[in-house]
């Protein structure tokens, strides 16, 4: 880190206290970053992120009493344009769907090893979403669901998945490199993509460079959640 750049202030909020002090250790180890906060519940985190102002908050979801995703809207209140990380077990769409109409920036799997968590931090201070690669598959169907609760249609909430990415036209792509959109979509890394095209993991990271700047996006969570959009666009009846 740059001598001159201040870390990144973070606040975590996990019940489980043994998870909480481990990550307040792994993140308190990265120069990057200080915690300035924690908490074990919704209730102890509002008046904390009101008085610690962090940069970057990482919220569990299941909390006890109000859950993470139903604590979003006091916590933003009380730190308005807070990022919010979520760092959760759940893999499910309907905990994702909230999460995004709730105004999380991100959606992280506690399975996340420590250099995706950073860099999905550093996204968020910066103003960028990351959600967890198996999660991307069901980012369409979250905006769905998300556009449903509101009684919005179905096509007006796969634009707003769609209005998350700089679309561009899957024709640009070579077939190699629609080959591995597709398996990134899936959530492979650039090894498993690798050995699944039977290429080099140095060949695969061109691919994926080459996918990105076709497509205009920044990231594999775009491309995947692009794709994802996309597929759920053309499968519903006309």
């Amino acid at each position: 880190m740059n001598a001159a750049a201040s870390p990144i202030r973070l606040m975590v909020v996990d019940d489980h206290t043994l998870f909480r002090r481990g990550l307040v250790a792994l993140l308190a180890s990265d120069e990057r970053f200080a915690v300035v906060g924690e908490a074990g519940d919704a209730a102890e985190a509002q008046p904390l992120v009101a008085a610690c102002r962090p940069d970057v908050l990482l919220l569990d979801n299941h909390l006890p009493g109000v859950s993470g995703v139903a604590a979003l809207p006091a916590l933003l209140a009380a730190a308005p344009g807070l990022p919010v990380l979520m760092l959760t077990m759940s893999e499910d769409e309907h905990d994702l769907a909230a999460a995004l109409k709730g105004g999380a920036c991100g959606y992280l799997l506690k399975t996340a090893d420590a250099d995706e968590l950073g860099a999905a931090i550093v996204r968020a201070r910066d103003g960028h979403s990351s959600i967890s690669a198996p999660m991307t598959a069901k980012v369409a169907s979250a905006f769905r669901l998300a556009g449903a609760e509101n009684g919005a249609h179905a096509e007006e909430a796969a634009r707003d998945g769609q209005a998350l990415q700089s679309m561009q036209s899957l024709s640009a792509l070579s077939a190699r490199e629609r080959e591995t959109l597709d398996l990134i979509a899936r959530g492979d890394s650039n090894k498993e993509i690798a050995r699944a095209l039977g290429i080099a993991e140095a060949t695969v990271k061109i691919h994926v460079q080459h996918v990105l700047r076709k497509l205009g996006l920044t990231s594999r969570v775009q491309a995947a959640a692009w794709l994802s959009t996309l597929r759920a666009s053309a499968s519903r009846p006309r």
